[in-house]
């Protein structure tokens, strides 16, 4: 005869489901704080890059100046202007925050073509005002544009209903025949 050892049944105790499996709550509360803590910390981090990255574009525009070159086709679209064929000069620069968005540009064109450019963009030569600086300091500052005294200004505003941009066109005429366009066109939402 063998004899057989029988093994005691082991029975489930308070701690542990039916499966006679120990419960590991430990490992449910490590997995809910990471789920809470990993997008909390992305939205943190990425806050924190967009809140740097509009004094550091200040920063890069005050330093650089105005970018080389046309605009690209959507921001043109976007702030509803054109850069008149075989423009000189031209260069611009973009500002984004949630209050407003602008498009800084300039080029140097001829009386005709500005005059074109002029209605195109919905106002008309008859619509400049002499001696009219309508891009105020802080916006010149931005990019680095001066409107001193001792030169032929002549600006107008064209205003727009929400959200279409409002255009600050301003010109130095002191050539007449090629006028020196500087734009400040703003969105709001």
């Amino acid at each position: 005869m063998t004899a057989t050892m029988e093994l005691p049944e082991r029975t489930a105790t308070p701690d542990e489901p039916d499966g006679g499996r120990p419960r590991r709550r430990w490992l449910k509360a490590v997995i809910v704080f990471l789920l809470i803590a990993i997008p909390a910390g992305y939205l943190y981090i990425s806050a924190m890059q967009s809140r740097g990255g509009s004094d550091s574009k200040k920063e890069q525009a005050a330093s650089t100046g105005l970018e080389e070159g046309w605009p690209s086709r959507l921001q043109r679209r976007v702030y509803e202007v054109t850069v008149p064929s075989y423009a000189e000069d031209v260069a611009s620069y973009e500002t984004n925050s949630w209050k407003a968005s602008s498009l800084y540009l300039q080029f140097t064109t001829t009386r005709a073509k500005f005059a074109k450019w002029l209605t195109d963009v919905g106002t008309s030569a008859s619509a400049l005002k002499n001696g009219e600086v309508t891009i105020d300091d802080d916006q010149a500052a931005e990019v680095g544009w001066k409107f001193g005294s001792g030169h032929h200004w002549a600006g107008t505003v064209r205003e727009q209903d929400k959200p279409k941009p409002t255009l600050a066109i301003t010109a130095n005429l002191d050539n007449p025949d090629y006028p020196q366009v500087f734009v400040v066109s703003t969105t709001t939402p």
